[in-house]
């Protein structure tokens, strides 16, 4: 098999057509299907799945993806070390991000780096803690940000401390510069989903917090809009406040508990010359010397 076939069935996977996949990468839905199927034939199995509702990977080819990837990356972590060797700075770099730090610090990453590197092309894939795992274990992505907390056993660099608050509806906390613990049982909570906002979710169990929720929502706009409304408060990453437009009260959390963000990659020490330039472009720029926590 040849890059090109591997090309083929990771975008064939990542679009799910066939047609798409010959658009993106200029060549005919015939190549691309005359592609998979040798492929198929050489493997000794199907890696995917044809259906008149698209194409889907089969149990083997989730398997065998992220191989192909892997490939994929080294063959490009080659032609980057070639390039830099001729004193070029190109290459490919993808990030996963999870939401507060795709709006808070993302355009200024992307614009400081381009500045230096123009070459350097960029890729962004904004989720979850949980897809920004999948993502680097898969090599879906280069490297990625996380907290500490939910990197798991993929490596990871901490960057800052990012403290928790309490959310409130304007007006209900009329004092205090703190929320204690023994005050927050007595109100109901808007909260996210454990894989969206996992950090809460250790700081409720660490402090024995059960709390009482009818709202199970995902992404911070919706959670903040639903405190203001008067449906609960909420337990957010300071980060994530920056980006609210709502009128809410935000309030310390006794003890100062805080997530630890940090930038992951599964291979520190084995990374492409851009991908590496942008890991540690990322390390000056918002590593915390005063506040960083080493691990």
């Amino acid at each position: 098999m040849t890059l090109l076939t591997y090309q083929v069935f990771k975008t064939v996977a990542s679009i799910g057509s066939f047609r798409k996949a010959a658009d993106i990468l200029g060549l005919t839905p015939s190549a691309i299907s005359h592609a998979i199927g040798s492929m198929e034939a050489e493997l000794g199995f199907s890696v995917l799945t044809r259906s008149k509702n698209g194409v889907t990977l089969t149990n083997y080819g989730e398997h065998l993806l992220p191989y192909v990837n892997a490939v994929l990356n080294s063959d490009e972590s080659l032609q980057q070390f070639i390039a830099e060797t001729n004193g070029l700075k190109s290459g490919n770099v993808k990030i996963g991000v999870f939401s507060s730090v795709c709006t808070n610090w993302l355009p200024d990453i992307m614009s400081s780096f381009k500045d230096k590197y123009p070459e350097v092309k960029i890729e962004v894939f904004q989720g979850s803690y949980e897809e920004v795992s999948y993502w680097i274990k898969n090599g879906v992505v280069d490297l990625g940000f996380l907290s500490v907390s939910s990197a798991g056993d993929i490596p990871i660099e901490p960057l800052c401390k990012d403290p928790l608050v309490c959310v409130f509806p304007k007006g209900v906390k009329k004092k205090g510069e703190y929320v204690t613990l023994d005050e927050i049982r007595s109100y109901s909570f808007v909260t996210q989903r454990e894989s969206t906002d996992a950090d809460i979710q250790t700081f409720l169990k660490e402090n024995n917090l059960s709390v009482q929720s009818n709202y199970h929502v995902v992404d911070d706009l919706s959670t903040v809009r639903l405190v203001e409304k008067g449906f609960g408060i909420c337990l957010m990453p300071e980060l994530c406040m920056k980006d609210i437009p709502y009128d809410v009260d935000v309030f310390k959390l006794q003890g100062n508990p805080c997530r630890i963000i940090g930038v992951a990659t599964l291979n520190p020490g084995y990374m492409a010359p851009a991908v590496r330039t942008m890991y540690n472009h990322i390390i000056a720029k918002y590593r915390s010397v005063d506040d960083i926590v080493h691990l």
